[in-house]
């Protein structure tokens, strides 16, 4: 009887969508099971398990992780997708980008780094460098 309850409950979160508005400014992180959608001013890590949709009129100052992410306005920070990232039109994203699967549309900006690929995963959400630092001794 309370297993079938909760498990119910664990179905409604992960399949919840919350909503940030445009006229909202949230400083400070994110974090949910259920999808995200931002039409107004962030200032943190936005971090979910499912999908994070950041609409026309959106900011995000700080980084994202999602497994899917569909980006139309600004991003300035890292974007880290373990499955597909959609960059759209007006999508201007000033970080790096690492994801599994990749899809720009005409018109979309980004500036930095992107890696793409299997190496994503184990690096998603750890990832400061798409390079192995090398140690440099100066004699």
């Amino acid at each position: 009887m309370f297993k079938k309850q909760d498990d119910k409950s664990v179905v409604e979160m992960v399949n919840s969508s919350n909503v940030i508005s445009k006229e909202t400014v949230i400083k400070g992180d994110i974090r949910a099971q259920g999808n995200i959608r931002i039409e107004g001013r962030v200032e943190g890590i936005v971090d979910s398990k499912n999908k994070i949709v950041i609409g026309d009129s959106a900011l995000l100052i700080g980084n994202l992780k999602a497994v899917e992410a569909e980006i139309s306005g600004k991003i300035e920070g890292e974007v880290h997708c373990s499955g597909v990232l959609f960059l759209k039109k007006s999508a201007i994203v000033n970080g790096d980008i690492f994801t599994q699967k990749l899809v720009v549309e005409n018109g979309a900006t980004f500036n930095g780094r992107c890696q793409m690929g299997e190496q994503t995963k184990a690096l998603n959400g750890k990832a400061k460098s798409a390079t192995p630092e090398k140690e440099i001794i100066a004699g």
